[in-house]
C-alpha cells in the first residue's frame, strides 16, 4: 500500500475507532513501530485532533465532534464516483432518497471545468433505466421500500431477526445475506425453528424486528446445525449448453459439480422449498432458461407439477 493511500485509510481507521494504540495500527497495516508513529504524527499535522494517553494501556483518542480533513479526489476518481452514481439510477436501492442533494454535494466539490465534464458524461452515458429524452441526474427520483431500509438498519445491529409476514407464518431467523436477483430482494437465512437454510422473498415481509432473545444464540452453533440439517430434494443433470446457461445466471447457493474431466456434463444437488408463488415461478423460469440439455432427476412434487402445467399450457 502506497504511503498516501495508507495515510487516508489510517485517518478513517482513527476516526472510526475513536481510541487506538500504536500496536493496533502496526497490526492493522502491517507496518513497523517507527512507521506507525511517523504516520500518526503526520496525521496530527494534517489537522486531525488527537489526544495522547500515557500509561501501560495508553494510546490515542480522537477528540469528540472532530471531523476528518477534506479528502481530495483526482479527476478520474470523481468520474468513477459520478458514473457509479449514475449507473445506480432506478434500481430502488436503499438510502438513496436524497439523490438530488447527493448529486449537488458531489458537484459542489468540483471546479467549473470538472462540473462541465460530468454534465457531458450525464448527457452521453445512458444506463439501463435512463430516459433518453431526459437523462438529467438531478430530476430522477428513486425511492426504495422504506421497510428495506428498516431491515438493513436492524441487521447492522444484529443478524438475529424476527419477521412478520403477510399471509405466511412468522419466522425467527439468522440472516446470512440480503441480495437482489432479477429486480427482487431475497433474504438468505437460517430458520431458527428447524435450522434449515432458506431464501425468503422480501416482498412477503410485513415487519422486521431484532429478535428479543438474540443473545441466547451462538452463531457458530447455529451455522453448524444448519450444515447438519442441509438436505437434498433436487438433483439436476446438465449438458454443455445447460452448463453455459448456468454460468450466465444461477440462483443463490446452487453449486454445480462437474461429472467428467472435460466439464461437459454437470450435476446440481440442492434443497428447494417454496413458501411463496413468486419463488416457485422464479425457479420454473430458471429451469426453462437452462434449456433442453437439462435433465431433472429428482425435484419436489410442487415444482414438477408447475413444470407439467406449464408444458401443457405451452402445447395448447
Amino acid at each position: 500500500m502506497k504511503k498516501t493511500e495508507r495515510i487516508n485509510t489510517l485517518m478513517r481507521f482513527m476516526n472510526n475507532r475513536g481510541h487506538f494504540t500504536v500496536a493496533e495500527v502496526m497490526a492493522e497495516f502491517q507496518i513497523s513501530r517507527s512507521t506507525a508513529v511517523r504516520d500518526i504524527r503526520e496525521i496530527e499535522r494534517l489537522g486531525l485532533p488527537l489526544v495522547a494517553e500515557v500509561g501501560r494501556d495508553g494510546g490515542y483518542s480522537v477528540l469528540h465532534n472532530a471531523m476528518l480533513p477534506a479528502i481530495r479526489f483526482t479527476d478520474d476518481e470523481i468520474k468513477a464516483l459520478f458514473i457509479s452514481f449514475m449507473a445506480s439510477r432506478n434500481q430502488q436501492l436503499p438510502f438513496l432518497k436524497s439523490r438530488q442533494s447527493l448529486a449537488e454535494k458531489i458537484m459542489g466539490l468540483l471546479s467549473e471545468s470538472q462540473q462541465d465534464d460530468l454534465l457531458m458524461l450525464n448527457e452521453t452515458l445512458l444506463f439501463q433505466g435512463t430516459n433518453p429524452h431526459n437523462p438529467d441526474l438531478l430530476e430522477l427520483s428513486d425511492i426504495p421500500d422504506p421497510l428495506l431500509e428498516q431491515l438493513i438498519q436492524s441487521l447492522l445491529q444484529n443478524r438475529y431477526l424476527s419477521l412478520n409476514r403477510t399471509d405466511l407464518p412468522d419466522l425467527d431467523i439468522y440472516l446470512k445475506s440480503l441480495y437482489k436477483d432479477n429486480q427482487t430482494w431475497w433474504l438468505a437465512c437460517i430458520d431458527l425453528a428447524d435450522f434449515q437454510t432458506k431464501a425468503i422473498p422480501f416482498s412477503t415481509v410485513a415487519n422486521v424486528e431484532i429478535l428479543k432473545n438474540a443473545e441466547t444464540y451462538q452463531t457458530k452453533k447455529v451455522l453448524h446445525k444448519a450444515r447438519q440439517q442441509r438436505q437434498q430434494n433436487t438433483v439436476l443433470h446438465l449438458g454443455s449448453k445447460a452448463i453455459a446457461q448456468y454460468h450466465k445466471y444461477h440462483p443463490f447457493e446452487m453449486k454445480l459439480a462437474y461429472l467428467d474431466p472435460y466439464q461437459m456434463t454437470g450435476e446440481i444437488r440442492c434443497w428447494l422449498a417454496f413458501e411463496a408463488d413468486e419463488q416457485l415461478e422464479e425457479t420454473v423460469n430458471w429451469l426453462r432458461f437452462l434449456g433442453k440439455e437439462l435433465s431433472i432427476i429428482q425435484a419436489p412434487e410442487r415444482l414438477l407439477k408447475a413444470l407439467t402445467n406449464e408444458k401443457e399450457c405451452g402445447n395448447k
